[in-house]
């Protein structure tokens, strides 16, 4: 916290540290940049009006080492070309004196969880570089924790695996992990069972000899005999036609499979992970699945909890997943508010991460600012009662402008508010307008 006025400085000082923050006081910015780092895990909130170097000065050099460290300006009243110039070069936020100490404090706050989330994902896309065939279970709730110690614990022994788990969790993300972990250095080999034909299953899935039915002119080695020294992954296993459930199901008991027109067996060396989105067992009551090849498949069962069970990994994923897509379509990094966050954490995505992927991407190209997802009534329930005001407000500020093609004169006109009123709303949320 940079203040060359003694006085406020130590008052400033005071309140952040009331509000829990460590602070390093600093009377000029060139006392403030001696101790930045390009990894620094704090946020600089900065008067803009100093002796030697400016405000404004030190938001640049900030930059210069780290674009994605968050500077908050505290600028003097009627100072508005200064806060315009702080924003136009990347501040995170601007104060404007005199300022209460919530509004301070909450600022700061959003500053240092947007830090510690660009940390998290760097820190993640340093792992994945460093091992680029390698995926991960990206998170640090307690459920996902588990399930990585899990996955280290049961890798190395080379057991069949059986993962559970709603559409969009990551099963193949799990299968991929454990493959890794193993330490096999055959293929890991990717079987959607839905996505087969029951015509063309069992060549593909077996392999066959030239000769063994009309158009097979010549040996086809199958997918469990490619994945030699490997793992095998068997997605909806579920949708395994029941005839070849039971040549599966010898397969794995014997470690042993016959190509489709061949009289000998070939030696199977290949971990077995399947998944499916239902339960087996009750289709096995229904006689959908066979039951013997439940229990041999899950010789270990993993499941995966579902996005709204991990509500905390929520602000990880989408920073991860923003960061990825801005890079590949060379977009600047989106910003949500900390309302809008909460909104997202207590929504039910029905499609779990791949549904939150898929937000983040229409973030990424400013497709969804405008059109947040709806909270259900029942997950409604886990907001305040400011935090659902709020949203609400959004939901109809949003239609408001909607109505009248951006045009936020019309607009504020409307909503019968001040449009200053509106413009501030605006900047809260988030919204972007069409017109003046």
């Amino acid at each position: 916290m940079i203040e060359d006025e003694a006085a406020l400085r130590l008052a400033t000082s005071q309140t952040l540290e009331l509000g829990g923050f460590s602070v390093q006081a600093c009377a000029s910015a060139e006392e403030a940049l001696a101790l930045l780092r390009a990894d620094y895990p704090g946020v600089i909130v900065t008067d803009v009006r100093l002796p030697g170097r400016s405000g404004l000065e030190l938001l640049a050099q900030a930059a210069a080492l780290d674009a994605e460290l968050p500077v908050i300006v505290v600028t003097g009243h009627g100072d508005v070309e200064m806060a315009v110039a702080a924003m136009r070069s990347g501040a995170y936020d601007f104060i404007e004196k005199p300022f209460a100490a919530e509004r301070l404090l909450d600022a700061v706050r959003r500053a240092q969880e947007r830090r510690r989330l660009v940390l998290e994902n760097r820190q993640l896309r340093s792992d994945r570089a460093q091992h680029p065939d390698v995926p991960d279970l990206v998170g640090r709730s307690a459920a996902i924790e588990q399930l990585k110690v899990l996955i280290r614990n049961i890798a190395p022994a080379g057991v069949d695996v059986l993962i559970n788990g709603q559409t969009g969790t990551g099963k193949e993300v799990a299968a991929r992990l454990l493959h890794a972990a193993s330490g096999r250095k055959g293929n890991f080999v990717a079987i959607n069972c839905g996505a087969l034909p029951e015509s063309v299953f069992e060549s593909e899935i077996f392999g066959h000899e030239a000769g063994a039915f009309t158009g097979a002119q010549k040996r086809r080695i199958g997918k469990l005999e490619y994945a030699q020294g490997g793992t095998v992954f068997l997605d909806e296993i579920e949708s395994m036609p029941m005839a070849l459930q039971v040549k599966l199901l010898r397969v794995l008991q014997e470690r042993r499979l016959e190509r489709l027109g061949a009289n000998d067996t070939v030696a199977l060396d290949c971990t077995i992970v399947a998944a499916t989105k239902l339960d087996l067992l009750q289709l096995s009551a229904q006689g959908q699945f066979r039951e013997d090849l439940y229990y041999r498949l899950s010789v270990v069962s993993i499941d995966l909890p579902r996005l709204r069970d991990r509500r905390d990994d929520i602000p990880l994923l989408l920073a991860h997943f923003t960061a990825d897509a801005a890079a590949r379509y060379r977009r600047p990094l989106p910003q949500w508010s900390a309302q809008q966050m909460a909104q997202w954490q207590a929504a039910d995505w029905p499609g779990n991460v791949r549904e939150l992927r898929n937000f983040a991407e229409r973030l990424v190209l400013g497709v969804a600012a405008a059109a947040p997802l709806a909270v259900p009534a029942d997950a409604a329930e886990a907001l305040s009662l400011p935090q659902q005001v709020d949203h609400h407000e959004r939901e109809l500020i949003v239609q408001a402008l909607s109505a009248v093609d951006g045009n936020v004169a019309l607009a504020a006109d409307n909503l019968m508010v001040p449009r200053k009123t509106l413009y501030d709303k605006l900047k809260k949320y988030q919204i972007a307008a069409g017109r003046k």
